[in-house]
This record gives C-alpha cells, sequence and structure tokens, in this order.
C-alpha cells in the first residue's frame, strides 16, 4: 500500500510512531451507544479494556489510547466528530502516531451488505457509500487504507438504511454482533503481529 499524503511543509512527528492505528467509526452521545453504526467504536473500546487501558479525550477531537500488544504498539481511537466528519479527527490522529502509510491505518465500521456479524477485511477499495469513509477519503486524499468491515445486516423494507443502523439491534442480534466485536478485535491483534495478507487469508474465509 502507498504512503499517505501530507500537506507541504508539515513536520514529522517526533518519537516512535505506533505501528498500527486503529479507527473505530461512529456517533458521539449516549444516544447512539450499542447501536449498529457504533459497532466499530465499540471493537475499539474491547481492545483498550482487554489490555487494561482507558480511552481519554485528545485534542485531536477523539477518545484515544496506546496499546502495547506483544512487541508491537496499537494506537486506537474513536473520533468525537459525528460520522459524517470523521475524517477531521482521522486526518490529525495520522499525525499524532506518525502514520505515514496506509498498511498502518486501519478503519473498523459496519456493513450493511453483509450478514449480522460476519467480518470482512481489505486494504483499499471503493466507499460502498459509507459516510465514514468519505470523510476520511476526502481529509486523507486517499481510500489506500485497512478496513474492517462488520455485518450488521439489511433492514427490513419498510425500514431506510439509516433507521436501520442508528437504533439498538434486537437481543439475538446483540449477541451475535458482541461475538464479532470480540473477534474483530482479535483480528486487529493478529494484524498487528502478522501483516495484512495472512490476516485477511482467516478472517475473510471465517463464517460466522
Amino acid at each position: 500500500m502507498s504512503r499517505l499524503p501530507r500537506p507541504p511543509g508539515e513536520q514529522k512527528r517526533r518519537g516512535t510512531p505506533a505501528d498500527l492505528l486503529l479507527v473505530g467509526l461512529g456517533n458521539p452521545g449516549s444516544e447512539f451507544e450499542n447501536t449498529r453504526h457504533n459497532i466499530g467504536a465499540d471493537v475499539v473500546a474491547c481492545l483498550a479494556k482487554r489490555h487494561g487501558q482507558r480511552l481519554t479525550k485528545t485534542k485531536e477531537r477523539a477518545l484515544a489510547a496506546e496499546l502495547r500488544v506483544g512487541d508491537k504498539r496499537l494506537a486506537v481511537a474513536f473520533p468525537l466528530t459525528f460520522m459524517n466528519n470523521s475524517g477531521e479527527s482521522v486526518r490529525l490522529l495520522t499525525r499524532r502516531y506518525g502514520i505515514e502509510d496506509g498498511e498502518r491505518l486501519a478503519i473498523v465500521h459496519d456493513e450493511l451488505d453483509l450478514d449480522p456479524g460476519r467480518l470482512k477485511m481489505k486494504g483499499g477499495g471503493g466507499l460502498a457509500g459509507h459516510n465514514g469513509l468519505r470523510s476520511i477519503t476526502q481529509h486523507l486524499g486517499t481510500t489506500d487504507f485497512i478496513r474492517l468491515r462488520i455485518g450488521v445486516g439489511k433492514p427490513p423494507a419498510s425500514q431506510a438504511g439509516r433507521d436501520w443502523v442508528l437504533r439498538r439491534p434486537s437481543k439475538a442480534d446483540r449477541v451475535v454482533l458482541d461475538q464479532a466485536i470480540s473477534e474483530a478485535a482479535d483480528a486487529v491483534e493478529m494484524l498487528l503481529s502478522d501483516g495484512l495478507d495472512a490476516t485477511m487469508n482467516v478472517v475473510n474465509q471465517r463464517r460466522s
């Protein structure tokens, strides 16, 4: 994957950069907690808890933490902008954590076109109509970053996709999505240790 574009004259970050920056997409505020659209943010919270860290507010308009996973440094973050403006925060976060290559930036988000709980990972690609990805692409100037998609399923014919993702799932779907959150956290740890190709081979062949 290619290097992320940088504005002319921007200074490089001092100190050791993170090996991977994971950004989980969602909307801030208690009314959006545990909705389908916030499943990316849930993965970030899962990883922080798993490694004994707390997410704290940063000047990059995000909740973030730096985790030590084996001998690697993993930065995790949840933008406090709304989904449609996620790129504002992601752009600043890449600077904070010294991320210069697309292969060291991963975005985890909900996906209507996958069955509930199904995971898919890829490097680069289209936006599939996802407003968070669109904003990130606009602010970074590239689509060349890793995406980890978590299926939330399609809404019934009588319900709009926007309403579906902004609502909390049923109890049955909640069980499935909670398992997917844990599996997504596992996938991020594998991405950190084994790289993109090996992780895609495992994640994309798994059936939920």
